[in-house]
């Protein structure tokens, strides 16, 4: 049974539970060749997502419901009939959570959760791990809050596990499993650094515009 000290554990050694499917019993262990990170200091904010967060289309919180953000991010949606995330993930990350170890940020309309990301902070590494959106841009702007917040409380490592076409436009780069195990190391040897929950609009954009 997968357990929140499992996952701890694993995070440490550079590798990460992934289920076959929602319906799968079991989890696999990956450890990817390359490694997807978006560098904190070279996150690339693009103008026309930056007017929509201004805007503040979406009331933004962090840690509301960690779990229906979970089980949004485990739903099958347009373009994905099914996800990774099944029974065991769902609650080995939940039991983190409620250990101050793993964190949301959620975006919302007239009180409907629309969009949001979750991932595991340990030391100055915050690990995202799945994001979802019913809305347009919401999740980019959850994504832009999360940044924000990483910035603000001085994390060193942004991990995605992969890299994607869609981080990459935020300035995700692959770097080599050794690179990356460099920078593991040295950010899990760093004090846990501060998740911050209240965050102006302002704030969000002046933090996560510093390398834009």
């Amino acid at each position: 049974m997968l357990t929140a000290r499992h996952i701890v554990a694993a995070y440490a050694a550079g590798v990460f539970p992934m289920a076959e499917s929602a319906d799968a019993r079991d989890v696999r262990w990956i450890e990817p060749r390359e490694r997807g990170i978006i560098p904190l200091d070279g996150f690339h904010l693009p103008r026309s997502l930056r007017k929509t967060v201004r805007r503040g289309l979406f009331e933004i919180a962090v840690d509301r419901d960690f779990d229906a953000v979970m089980r949004a991010c485990a739903a099958a949606g347009p373009g994905r009939a099914d996800t990774w995330i099944n029974g065991q993930i769902l609650a080995a990350y939940g039991e983190l959570h409620r250990l101050g170890h793993a964190h949301c940020v959620e975006c919302r309309v007239g009180g409907e959760l629309v969009g949001g990301l979750y991932g595991v902070s340990l030391g100055a590494a915050f690990f995202g791990e799945s994001m979802f959106s019913r809305a347009r841009d919401a999740s980019k702007v959850a994504l832009v809050h999360l940044v924000a917040r990483l910035v603000r409380g001085g994390y060193h490592l942004l991990d995605t596990q992969f890299l994607t076409p869609h981080l990459a436009q935020f300035g995700a780069v692959a770097i080599p499993r050794r690179r990356y195990m460099q920078l593991l190391e040295a950010a899990l040897g760093r004090p846990d650094a501060p998740f911050y929950r209240e965050l102006d609009v302002a704030e969000v954009l002046q933090l996560a515009s510093q390398t834009s």
